[in-house]
């Protein structure tokens, strides 16, 4: 887990939030590919390489967060 810290905070964040609302309009693709996900229709290979193209950096950007939050925990007395 590694090569996770070696990721900078500075490209790390706005790529992440970027995908996260890119497109802004009509609708989030992460909004939209999430919605399909419940409602079971997220079938094809091209909609689910959508959603992991846009949930990815989030996931990235949560382990980032979480490895240094816990980091500093263990740092002080």
């Amino acid at each position: 887990m590694r090569w996770i810290d070696r990721i900078p905070l500075l490209w790390l964040v706005p790529i992440a939030l970027w995908l996260a609302v890119a497109p802004v309009v009509p609708e989030p693709h992460l909004v939209e590919k999430l919605r399909m996900l419940s409602q079971g229709s997220l079938q094809k290979p091209i909609d689910i390489f959508d959603l992991l193209l846009h949930i990815v950096p989030l996931c990235l950007l949560a382990i980032r967060v979480v490895r240094i939050w816990l980091h500093r925990k263990r740092s002080t007395p």
